[in-house]
């Protein structure tokens, strides 16, 4: 019965914890947000604060005229995702999708001008 009690509070106390239920969440990237990249190949990095799921995971560029292109991850450590492209002078926005080892999706934009 006191090892039943004991795997309880284990559970409750370990299994259940904010961090273990933790979505993935942008820490920071390059370019910035709002920031501005010299061209023409850009470098693209993505940081978040938990482990991520590249294969799973997605990365966009709205291109200044409206359209969007696929961005192809090119590595992706632990926690972050990295791509690149070649990028004329203009405003851009990365799309991004990442799937967190928890299982959930988180998404966002990220604009940013190249000179």
């Amino acid at each position: 019965m006191k090892a039943a009690v004991v795997a309880l509070a284990c559970i409750f106390s370990f299994g259940f914890s904010p961090t273990a239920f933790a979505h993935a969440r942008l820490v920071s990237s390059t370019p910035a947000a709002g920031g501005t990249a010299h061209g023409p190949t850009i470098a693209i990095t993505l940081k978040f604060d938990s482990r991520v799921d590249g294969a799973r995971s997605h990365l966009a560029l709205m291109m200044p005229n409206g359209n969007i292109k696929p961005l192809t991850i090119v590595a992706d450590g632990a926690s972050e995702l990295d791509s690149h492209s070649t990028l004329s002078p203009g405003k851009y926005t990365i799309r991004w999708q990442a799937l967190s080892t928890d299982g959930h999706i988180t998404r966002g934009e990220i604009p940013f001008v190249v000179r």
